[in-house]
């Protein structure tokens, strides 16, 4: 079986389980399970702290994951990333005392950084080629300037509230943009079948989130200018119709241009516009 490592909980969980759920995976059914198998699938569910799940991967005692492509690189392992999963959008950012005059990256020369992605900052710095102390926290990272452990922090931001909250400021570029993502144990063959099912399954979903099925009708001489405003996931299909001088056509468009398309489509000449959802592949 392909043993997939889920995370049990934070703010990735709830979207991965509704991705593996739409791919049509089982999930468990009470949280005090920690192992699901899946043998319609051939596969088995570990449910896993977020933070430990590329160690796991990494190591090889779980074929693939899903996990913080920050998280990844914190890690330091040799899990290796498969694909972007759409969901968990963050940036990590320094953030510094509202009154602080550490204002720009040079600023942190000689500073003390509290985070809980300890790896990942000291690589960043040095890269930047900034020394300063690197303090680990588990949590609230936020607190620590105020409780005179550290000068400034780095952290995982969404919204940003929470560090305004506190009284901090974020400043410099971003140290890295990060999202969910697919990831496998070196000793996993990329090639594995087990890897490519899962993989486009999980392609199927967010193709269904992102895209619609738009059919329509146009005029043989008219399919180019047609196909020209479609801004299709993949080529158009089409097809003959029994009346010789019109063709039938089928393309995904993002949802977010649907509108849009369909007025461009009736200028050209477009008639009968059906629009669908379209199905996550289990195949």
């Amino acid at each position: 079986m392909l043993r997939i490592a889920v995370p049990n909980k934070g703010m990735l969980s709830e979207p991965a389980w509704t991705m593996l759920s739409e791919a049509g995976y089982r999930l468990r059914s009470n949280p005090r399970q920690l192992v699901v198998e899946d043998p319609d699938n051939d596969v088995e569910l570990f449910y896993l702290r977020p933070l430990d799940i590329a160690v796991y991967v990494g190591r090889g005692t779980i074929d693939v994951g899903i996990t913080g492509h920050d998280l990844l690189l914190n890690s330091g392992t040799d899990a290796e990333e498969v694909m972007d999963l759409g969901f968990g959008a963050s940036t990590f950012r320094f953030a510094a005392p509202q009154d602080s005059d550490i204002r720009e990256l040079a600023d942190i020369q000689g500073k003390r950084v509290a985070t809980s992605f300890d790896k990942l900052v000291h690589d960043y710095l040095v890269e930047q080629g900034i020394e300063a102390e690197t303090i680990h926290l588990d949590g609230a990272v936020e607190s620590s300037v105020q409780l005179g452990v550290a000068d400034l922090i780095a952290d995982v931001v969404s919204t940003g509230t929470t560090l305004r909250n506190a009284g901090l400021r974020i400043f410099a570029d971003p140290i890295v943009h990060s999202e969910a993502v697919l990831i496998r144990s070196p000793r996993l063959d990329a090639q594995d079948e087990r890897l490519i099912r899962l993989s486009r399954r999980l392609q199927g979903v967010l193709t269904a989130k992102r895209y619609v099925l738009m059919d329509f009708d146009i005029p043989v001489e008219k399919v180019s200018a047609a196909v020209s405003v479609t801004p299709g996931f993949e080529s158009p299909t089409i097809s003959p119709l029994h009346d010789k001088q019109w063709s039938a056509v089928r393309v995904m468009v993002p949802k977010a241009q649907v509108n849009q398309v369909m007025d461009q489509l009736y200028e050209v000449g477009a008639r009968g516009i059906i629009v669908t959802a379209i199905q996550a592949s289990r195949m």
